[in-house]
């Protein structure tokens, strides 16, 4: 079953704003090349302090593992403080 997150990541300041857009390429670089990745995006709203998620995953091992890997990658440590409001579905 295919697992489908979505949602919002929430900058409380343009230095957040800063941190995302200079982490951001290499992390969708690496979350596309992780197996069972089908759709990854990441993009700046019309708010320019709110950023829209939406990434599908080949079922809950590969997500699991993507959430696993973001855990313990630069972008996770970077962006740790930086509200995430996510929904996710078909998740086991």
């Amino acid at each position: 079953m295919v697992v489908h997150l979505s949602g919002t990541l929430v900058c409380r300041d343009l230095s957040e704003v800063q941190v995302v857009r200079e982490m951001l390429p290499r992390h969708i670089e690496l979350t596309l090349l992780e197996p069972g990745c089908l759709d990854f995006l990441v993009e700046q709203t019309d708010d320019p302090l709110v950023w829209r998620v939406e990434e599908r995953f080949a079922g809950s091992d590969a997500f699991r593992a993507h959430q696993a890997r973001v855990a313990s990658s630069d972008w996770g440590a970077a962006t740790a403080g930086i509200e995430r409001f996510y929904e996710v579905e078909g998740l086991d």
